[in-house]
């Protein structure tokens, strides 16, 4: 699959399952072995494993392959493995940790993300919507 359709079938797929604060990386000058880096955030060990679920079929659905997934076992930091691309998908304390966006972060690439993507995720919200919404109307 071209790589600008998969990075496109991967964001869509995060942004189905409400993934947060998603940045995409150019990694072709730091590597040969693959071309882009893409980083979310998940509120729980649910989502991030409902987020490599979704990763996983729309690659799929459109031709791709899937070549690993990793750390599905826990949940706080799961690898999904494209070839081309890698995704991290992480819990937000595990991505503040480990600040993948200094390793790979050099050359970020611009991309359409919808608004729910760009922002941090809100502590004790799961990925529904509904929820968000309660959790925001109780405490703001």
């Amino acid at each position: 699959m071209e790589l600008r359709k998969l990075q496109r079938v991967v964001i869509d797929a995060l942004e189905d399952i409400k993934a947060q604060d998603i940045a995409v990386f150019d990694t072709t000058h730091l590597t040969g072995v693959f071309d882009r880096v893409i980083i979310a955030s998940a509120s729980s060990n649910r989502q991030t494993r409902a987020l490599a679920n979704n990763v996983r079929e729309k690659t799929k659905e459109n031709g791709g392959e899937v070549f690993s997934t990793e750390g599905e076992d826990t949940g706080e930091w799961v690898l999904v493995d494209l070839g081309d691309v890698v995704v991290h998908l992480m819990q937000p304390a595990i991505r503040e940790y480990y600040n993948l966006e200094e390793i790979w972060g050099g050359k970020p690439v611009r991309v359409k993300l919808n608004p729910h993507s760009l922002s941090k995720p809100m502590p004790g919200v799961d990925y529904f919507p509904q929820q968000a919404e309660a959790y925001s109307s109780q405490y703001n």
